[in-house]
Parts: C-alpha cells; sequence; structure tokens
C-alpha cells in the first residue's frame, strides 16, 4: 500500500517570543495546543523574520533572503515548511489563518501539520500556528519598515518509529457472529477538537455501552451479526489496521464486512455554527442499500422531539448527499465494505482552536446516535419482512434516480443546438445506462444481508422491472432523437476509445500525493492546469471502479455519471501516470 505511517511525536513544551523591535510572548504550548504545527521537531532558533505571503508558490520566494531566517506566511504549515525550510533553507515557520473565517473571527488559529515524507524526516524543524491578529500584526511591522527578531523554542520528544493505537471492541453476533457491521471514529487531533472528532468517538463509545448495557440486562435481543466499534488515528490508523487484518473486506472481496457507519463531526450545535447534519451516500462503486436504511432511519429521527438537560432546542436538518471522501469510511470502502459518512457542514470551527466543547449539542449527538445504531441493528437482524420492505424502498429509489437521469437527459437534448452535439449525445445516453446499471447493483447489495429464496426471487423481478424501465426511456429518448433528426445514439457509431485495463498493485485508497509526488515538475504542473476537473472524490472513484475488468473508457464513463463529465484523455493520462508511479500495471492482452 502506498501510505506512509506517520512519525511518533511528543512534544511536552514550546514557545514563540519576540525579541525585537519589542520584547513580549507570543504564544505556547501546552497553553494552546494548536500553536505548535504537528511533526515539529525540538529545536531553539533565534532569527530574523522574513513575510512570504502564502508561503506555497516558489514565486513567494523570489527575491527573498529567507536562509537561516524564519518565515511568516498564510499557507499551511506543512506546505510553507516543505519550500521555506527544505528547498530555501529557512529555519522555521510562522502561520496564520487568514481567511474569510478569520475576518470573523481574528483570535482564532488553525491547526496545521508537517506530515513529512520519508525522505524528509531527517531535516524537519518546527514551526508555529498564530491567530489573525497576531500574524496581521507581525506582518505590519515587517512592512512598515521594521527588524523583527523571533525566539523559537521546542521541547519534547521529536520525530521517530513509533506505532498507531488503534482501540477495537466488539459484541458477538448470537447467529452470524463472523458477519460484521463496523462502527467507525477517529480520535487524534490535537484539543480542542470538540466536534472533530470527540463527538463522534464519544458517540460510538454511547452506542457500544448502550447497546452492551441493554443485551446484558435483557432488553435488547443479541445481534444476529457482530458489531465492531474501531476508534483509530485518521485514516493512518484505519489504513495500518485493515492493512494488518485483510479479511477485513466486504462480500466482492470475499469477506465478510457488511457495513461501516463512520461518525465524523457529529456533535454540532446546529444553531451556533449555521450547519446541518450531512449523510454521505456510498459511491458509485459500490451501491447499497445502507443508503436507504440510514435515509429511512433520519426520517424517524426528523419525526422525533429529542430534548435532553443543557440539549439545544433546534430543530432537526440534514441531508443526504452524493458520496465524498475526507475520512476513515474511504479506507472501507475501498475494500469494497459499503460506508456511509455522518458529519457536519458548514462548520467555521473546524481544524482550529474555536473547536471546543461549548459548540457540542447532546440533542445533536442523541440524534446521530440513534440514526446509527437503529441502522446497524436494522441490517444486522434484516428479516425476510424487513427484507422485503427494503428491496422495495430500494427499487422506488432506484425508479427517482432513474426518473432524475432522464429529466437530466431531456434538458439536455433540449438544449442542443448543433454545438458539441455528438458529445452532449453521448453524455445522456451514458447517464441513462449508468443510472440503470447502479440501480440493479442496489437493489442486489441487499442478498448480502438476507439472501432466502423468497427475497432472490423478488429482488430478481424489480431488476427486471427496473430493466423494463430503463428500456423504455431509452426507447423514448431515441424518438426524441429521431423527431429532431439527431440520428442515432453515439454507441451504435465508431468512436474514441481506451480498451486498455488498468490493474491495482497496491492496497487501499492512493496515497493523495499520487502521481504527482513520482512525476517531474512539468509533468506535475499538468494536473494544476489540465486536469483541475480531477478533484479527489473523482479520483478515488477511478481507482475505486479498477477490478482488473474495467477498460479505461468504461471507467470514465462511470464516474463521469456520477460527478459530471471527465474527458477520456484526461483519464487516459491519469492512469498512465499511475502505471508510472508504480501505482497499476497494465492487464496484459
Amino acid at each position: 500500500q502506498t501510505w506512509q505511517s506517520p512519525s511518533g511525536w511528543d512534544i511536552q513544551w514550546a514557545e514563540l517570543r519576540m525579541l525585537e523591535p519589542v520584547q513580549e510572548r507570543i504564544v505556547g504550548y501546552p497553553e494552546i495546543a494548536m500553536s505548535v504545527i504537528t511533526y515539529s521537531n525540538p529545536g531553539d532558533v533565534t532569527a530574523e523574520l522574513v513575510w512570504v505571503g502564502s508561503g506555497t508558490r516558489d514565486s513567494d520566494y523570489a527575491g527573498k533572503d529567507v536562509k537561516g531566517k524564519f518565515v511568516l506566511a498564510t499557507g499551511y504549515g506543512g506546505a510553507v515548511h516543505r519550500l521555506a525550510v527544505l528547498k530555501y533553507g529557512a529555519k522555521a515557520v510562522v502561520c496564520y489563518l487568514d481567511d474569510e473565517r478569520a475576518k470573523e473571527h481574528p483570535d482564532m488559529l488553525q491547526y496545521t501539520g508537517m506530515w513529512p515524507r520519508t525522505e524528509e524526516l531527517d531535516r524537519v524543524t518546527f514551526g508555529f500556528n498564530l491567530t489573525n491578529r497576531q500574524g496581521e500584526r507581525l506582518r505590519r511591522l515587517l512592512e512598515t519598515g521594521h527588524k523583527v527578531v523571533l525566539r523559537g523554542q521546542v521541547k519534547g520528544i521529536g520525530l521517530e518509529p513509533y506505532f498507531m493505537d488503534v482501540v477495537v471492541a466488539r459484541i458477538p453476533g448470537s447467529q452470524q457472529p463472523d458477519e460484521e457491521i463496523v462502527f467507525s471514529a477517529h480520535l487524534d487531533h490535537p484539543k480542542e477538537s470538540a466536534n472533530d472528532n470527540a463527538s463522534g468517538s464519544a458517540a460510538i463509545l454511547d452506542i457500544a455501552r448502550s447497546l452492551k448495557t441493554l443485551i446484558d440486562s435483557g432488553r435488547l435481543t443479541r445481534p444476529k451479526r457482530s458489531l465492531r466499534f474501531l476508534w483509530v488515528p485518521e485514516w493512518y490508523g484505519t489504513m495500518a489496521y485493515i492493512d494488518r487484518h485483510p479479511e477485513l473486506a466486504g462480500v466482492p472481496l470475499g469477506g465478510k464486512i457488511l457495513a461501516d457507519l463512520n461518525l465524523d463531526m457529529v456533535g454540532e450545535n446546529t444553531e451556533l455554527l449555521h450547519s446541518k447534519l450531512i449523510l454521505t451516500r456510498t459511491p458509485d462503486s459500490i451501491p447499497s442499500v445502507l443508503d436507504e436504511v440510514v435515509a429511512n432511519m433520519a426520517a424517524m429521527v426528523d419525526g422525533m422531539s429529542i430534548r435532553t438537560p443543557r440539549g439545544s432546542l433546534s430543530e432537526f436538518n440534514y441531508r443526504m448527499t452524493p458520496y465524498s471522501g475526507g475520512s476513515d469510511h474511504m479506507m472501507f470502502i475501498e475494500r469494497k465494505v459499503p460506508a456511509v459518512m455522518f458529519t457536519h457542514a458548514p462548520d467555521y470551527t473546524h481544524h482550529t482552536s474555536e473547536d471546543t466543547p461549548d459548540k457540542v449539542d447532546p440533542v445533536e449527538l442523541e440524534r446521530c446516535e440513534i440514526i446509527a445504531a437503529a441502522s446497524a441493528l436494522f441490517l444486522s437482524d434484516l428479516d425476510a419482512r424487513e427484507a422485503e420492505e427494503l428491496a422495495f424502498l430500494a427499487f422506488g429509489e432506484g425508479q427517482r434516480r432513474m426518473a432524475q437521469s432522464l429529466r437530466q437527459a431531456a434538458d439536455a437534448l433540449a438544449a442542443t443546438d448543433g454545438h458539441d452535439e455528438r458529445d452532449r449525445l453521448a453524455r445522456v445516453q451514458n447517464v441513462l445506462i449508468q443510472a440503470r446499471t447502479r440501480a440493479e447493483a442496489r437493489l442486489a447489495s441487499l442478498l448480502a444481508f438476507n439472501d432466502e429464496p423468497q427475497i432472490r426471487s423478488l429482488v430478481q423481478k424489480l431488476q427486471d422491472a427496473l430493466r423494463r424501465d430503463a428500456e423504455a426511456s431509452m426507447a423514448l429518448m431515441a424518438e426524441e432523437l429521431d423527431r429532431k433528426g439527431l440520428g442515432r445514439w453515439p454507441s451504435e457509431e465508431a468512436g474514441e476509445t481506451d480498451e486498455r485495463v488498468p490493474v491495482r498493485v497496491t492496497r487501499g485508497p492512493l496515497d493523495f500525493g499520487l502521481p504527482e509526488r513520482k512525476l517531474s515538475e512539468s509533468e506535475r504542473e499538468w494536473y494544476a492546469t489540465a486536469a483541475t476537473s480531477l478533484n479527489r472524490s473523482r479520483r478515488f472513484e477511478l481507482v475505486n471502479f479498477v477490478d482488473g475488468n474495467r477498460t479505461v473508457s468504461q471507467i470514465r464513463d462511470a464516474v463521469s455519471a456520477e460527478f459530471g463529465p471527465l474527458e477520456l484523455a484526461v483519464v487516459s493520462r491519469y492512469f498512465e501516470d499511475l502505471v508510472r508511479a508504480g501505482a497499476m500495471k497494465w492487464k496484459a492482452k
């Protein structure tokens, strides 16, 4: 796999002082835990300060002598350190928040990290995070001609080989204990980090304790399938744990992990933070009835009047949204385990010193816990009657999405004006085809939870009905093509394709730095210009659709239907670069 586990790191004390033009203490650790850029090494530096703007581009250093000095920047700490210290010879970095949030909250500082690569470990120094008010004051001193001298001290244990603790709890199932539903939450950010993610970690602990108490007292029947609870260092800990336990895989890979419920930022006081609960669906690469179950439980909670001591009086505000990454559910999805993320957005306190316990709402925590626990228990004990209800629920959702795709297709046809006509029609056709494929696969996923003969028969009948609906939609659109004089569907014509079949040679989601980290500077530039459409979610899905059978064109079509059009040339180049980086190979013909 391509992930490098982070180093051990244990800083005991740190301080940043200004010596000139005035003497004062600027910030210190542990009073403000986020003041030290994570993965800083110990050190003691007295040096002049130089302003470098964002500090994340080579142009920020043009004409500036930063060697042996502190740099002041507004960019992310690790990115600034990589250029200022590792490339241009600065001694240490001082970064401050300078965005819309900072304008409203000038005394808030942002959590940033070095995240050094293996080849950088012995050259990492240290850095501090400041508030916007502090950073702007230092900047003004520099811009008005003052010489600013700082002293930074960091004491403790620096970067070293270490291990990651993953806390695991398990409630064994009564009938199918080898089959599991997982609850995951990361617990690793520097304090306060109340919502991100002490809230999720506390929530799954409360779920585990409550379920065990109810089971032990006889008030709740032991679930048929096992429930596993994981408290992990985000991404890295999950990746390491799954790597150590290859049996943690979904049904398509021969495993018995049926679902993951990932709770990451679930306690937000939505009235204070003007945010809402986001429930992200499983991606198209692994469609699942888990989406319908979670949505149904959220609707149930929406009808409840939950009130707790010290809790808010907020109305429940939630959305089911398309797949997005950014948390530990990614690792399970890559192992073909359907996963839904519970999170909140927007949240101006995210990764800042303002993410404090007073922003956590017991009412919102309880809502999220009920949705997650109810979803897991329902799927764990899915009987024939419930499976039939779920099958029709998934069928209805499939029809809704296919109807939505048909509406999109009709809108696209109505907009045809002779310009890029065939490309537009190709996109229309692809959206319709992929909608049917996803709907059928979602129904089939039900069989992982109940595959009794009558359920198999029902799923087959509903899939046949979806297929007939899709064929009727295609026929209707073909009539529209003929009426508009647009000819045949593009798939009936010869066109550009890429029939190469990529094959994975690594485990887990690809490290976010790939393939750029393995390319030359000029080759990396392509990703910042021509390939801007390849955002993180699209890259994840492109890789997740790789199964050793799909061609580049087929993968492009699937992801285009999910996230919007992607040029075949861009997707081909991306896979070519992954092959060059050693993360993929081409299947032999």
